[in-house]
């Protein structure tokens, strides 16, 4: 392992070199991450799966940068040109751009100008142009230099004023100096194309748009992309082309009076506007983008952690209601481990005959079901006609007087999972918008083990999800349903392969081998009979053992989160303290014996945490669904309601919250703290349940604007932004100074060749 690398990690992290060693460590020796977080505390000094995660990218990466500069190095060294210089600026490099970026003069290029000059043997001119002779004749020079490739001087200074503009577009230092100029005062803007469709004006706010690129946020660089990507834009920068011009030409002048001054400016503005500038835009593009998608690829896992981290609603008997117009209303009833106990269809809403006669129907059949199955809740999918059911639902409790609820459930992707094999295999009778009424009802009764199921970009829970590079997506929501799969633990009975297939230790194939060993004889009495399953070897049993539950076997430890291997530690403290039994909520600890085992502090405490709860749940400390009795419509909306809602997605901007109308409310993210945050995650997560407040209607497009913050509050937060705002606009100016501001300065036109020829002549007072 390289030290230099492990101590670099612990400092990012604020952690121990110890810390960091170990687990790199624990992960080269096979250990999931899970397990690491679980079950080697006292190892790693507590770190969580994150941490971890950090850590084995992070050396990755960093063993992955030190062989690009040893390859690198060498690669230069062959060429006859590497010097204790670029060795100590490619060793003191921190990311491989910018290896890249000092490798880029020596890289074997496609053909170009320069490389066509270089073959031509022009090369000895340009590093005579560029030694900035004071003395002499530039032609006489040039002159020495006509071949049979070369026709005259003027030819062969054009072909030296080629390898220099290239030279200046590989200079690194000017790059990364330029690079960071555009950066910090370049603008991004945007025009609509002449010809463009946006027929809903999806687009309209980048038509005519500019903003700095120090602070453009990440959601609109993804719907810039998504613009110019759609034809509706186009994008350039605007900053001071003429300042960096004139610094490039100071690099390479040095301040002396050289007869080859105006051979070297010509080149310079060459290699600035017809290399230099075009790819340094390309790359800030490219890292706007890397950016956003970084961004957006955290919110998406953000926000599906949370959702996979919804508490059940355990012990109730589910009706599942998957809403429809002409193809009517799916129904599904479901004892409480998610069995399906009936199917049915109504049709409350097909315009044929009397509707009102199609309504009472409809309810007859859903009373009937209630009643039968002693339903104790509904879930309704928030699809298509999803408020027409739920005011039909609401209106039949209410006449009724019955004592149930029901809850909107998001039904995205749940048509996705009903046409897959697995849900044919499970169902094969039920036709494809039935099984989604059971996925819809499963997702309220137990909501991780239905969403796994489904992939995990058709949740609906992420901002621009199918413009991010598909990988790297997949990878860190993998990394997501990973954390919360294990940190909840499967019931090792009743768990699906799918859930399985993302336990500590397990893969799809074996998962089916689990399943297929308790179909063939019966269920898992004790976590040891796992070594009887095919495939699941010693080392497999030792990842997974702590995460599979038994309830109700010969072992009361199987069904805690206490690893087989702290078995006999667990007996040892209860024996230390009295206590007999697991499940003592209130058991008190002899920590003056229990000290004498020697049992590390991190492992002592989880089996404390176990012996008060063994059967204790990860998400029960989130808010469950949001349950109602009642409907709620635009109409019935006033500025300054009050209400509670469900938070359904969070982005950069802010929140979407169901609060019970066709299409979510939004709570932009000024409209959520007194004080400025940087992210809307810093106050709501997906599945919160909050209050907000009404400050915006809009009946025709049947949109909600919705704050966090009471009316009075929101006020006094609105006057301070746009105090702040006032407060930047007028810093630096006198009090008495009205003049208003000047105009942005219109972008320049690319510099030709000839322009830039005919103006240093012009200068140097010579007639073109």
């Amino acid at each position: 392992m390289n030290e230099s690398i492990m101590k670099e990690i612990a400092v990012r992290l604020n952690v121990s070199d110890e810390s960091v060693t170990n687990t790199l460590k624990l992960l080269e020796e096979g250990n999931t991450v899970p397990f690491i977080a679980r079950y080697r505390k006292d190892t790693t000094r507590g770190l969580d799966e994150e941490q971890i995660l950090f850590i084995e990218k992070q050396y990755k990466y960093e063993m992955n940068l030190a062989e690009r500069k040893e390859s690198v190095l060498g690669l230069i060294e062959q060429q006859g040109k590497l010097t204790d210089e670029i060795r100590s600026a490619i060793m003191a490099c921190t990311k491989l751009s910018e290896v890249e970026d000092l490798y880029r003069p020596y890289k074997q290029k496609k053909k170009t100008r320069a490389g066509v000059a270089i073959k031509n043997g022009l090369q000895p001119l340009a590093d005579w142009l560029l030694a900035l002779p004071e003395g002499g004749d530039v032609l006489a020079e040039a002159a020495r230099y006509v071949n049979e490739n070369v026709a005259g001087p003027e030819e062969a200074l054009q072909g030296a004023r080629d390898i220099i503009a290239e030279n200046v577009s590989d200079n690194a230092r000017l790059r990364w100096d330029f690079k960071d100029t555009v950066m910090k005062t370049g603008v991004l803007v945007t025009k609509k194309k002449k010809d463009a469709e946006d027929e809903k004006h999806v687009y309209e706010m980048y038509y005519d748009r500019a903003e700095k690129v120090s602070t453009i946020a990440n959601h609109r660089i993804m719907a810039i992309d998504r613009a110019e990507k759609e034809k509706v834009i186009t994008v350039s920068f605007e900053y001071d082309h003429e300042y960096l011009q004139k610094q490039a030409f100071a690099a390479y002048e040095k301040g002396s009076r050289t007869i080859a001054a105006e051979q070297l400016e010509t080149a310079v503005i060459d290699g600035c506007e017809r290399l230099l500038f075009p790819s340094i835009e390309n790359e800030i593009r490219s890292d706007l983008s890397d950016r956003a998608h970084q961004s957006s690829i955290e919110v998406f896992s953000m926000n599906l952690e949370k959702l996979l981290s919804q508490p059940p609603l355990k012990g109730r008997v589910v009706l599942g209601f998957d809403p429809g117009f002409y193809n009517g209303c799916k129904l599904a009833v479901l004892d409480e481990t998610g069995k399906m106990l009936a199917v049915e269809k109504v049709f409350p809403f097909r315009c044929r005959g009397d509707e009102q006669a199609a309504a009472a129907e409809a309810k007859r059949k859903l009373l009937r079901l209630i009643t039968k199955y002693s339903v104790q809740i509904i879930a309704i999918g928030n699809g298509t006609a999803s408020r027409e059911s739920e005011k039909l639902v609401a209106e039949l409790i209410h006449d009724n007087g019955l004592n149930i609820s029901y809850a909107i459930v998001s039904e995205a992707g749940a048509s996705v999972w009903s046409a897959q094999e697995d849900a044919r295999r499970e169902f094969p009778d039920l036709a494809v918008e039935e099984r989604s009424a059971v996925s819809i009802g499963r997702r309220l009764l137990d909501p991780l083990p239905e969403l796994i199921k489904i992939d995990p970009k058709s949740i609906g829970v992420g901002q621009y999800q199918h413009d991010l590079p598909e990988k790297a997506l997949s990878e860190r929501l993998d990394e997501a349903i990973m954390k919360v799969v294990n940190r909840v633990g499967a019931d090792l009975n009743t768990a699906s392969p799918e859930l399985l297939t993302h336990i500590s230790g397990l893969n799809a194939g074996i998962a089916r081998e689990i399943v297929s060993y308790r179909n063939e004889n019966g269920r898992f009495t004790d976590r040891k009979q796992l070594l009887k399953v095919k495939n699941l070897g010693p080392k497999a049993f030792t990842q997974c053992a702590g995460f599979l539950r038994i309830v109700g076997g010969t072992e009361p430890l199987d069904a805690t989160a206490i690893h087989p291997e702290s078995y006999e530690a667990a007996r040892q403290v209860m024996q230390a303290s009295g206590i007999t039994q697991l499940g003592t909520a209130d058991a008190v600890f002899n920590d003056e014996k229990i000290a004498a085992l020697g049992i590390d502090a991190y492992t002592l405490q989880d089996i404390k945490d176990a012996i008060r709860q063994p059967l204790r749940d990860y998400r029960d400390q989130f808010e469950g669904a949001l349950l109602k009795s009642d409907v709620l419509e635009i109409k019935d909306l006033h500025i300054g309601d009050q209400l509670s809602g469900t938070v359904r997605n969070v982005v950069d901007f802010g929140a979407f919250v169901d609060i019970g109308l066709h299409a979510d409310g939004l709570v932009h993210i000024t409209r959520m703290s007194m004080n400025r945050i940087s992210h809307p995650s810093e106050v709501v997560a997906v599945g919160d349940i909050v209050q907000v407040y009404v400050i915006g209607i809009d009946e025709v497009k049947e949109k909600v604007q919705l704050s966090l913050l009471p009316p009075a509050d929101l006020e006094r937060r609105e006057a301070m932004i746009q105090q702040n705002r006032s407060r930047r606009q007028n810093r630096g100016r006198k009090p008495d100074n009205k003049r208003p501001a000047e105009p942005r300065p219109a972008k320049k036109e690319p510099v030709t060749m000839e322009d830039a020829t005919a103006r240093l002549l012009e200068r140097f007072g010579k007639k073109h």
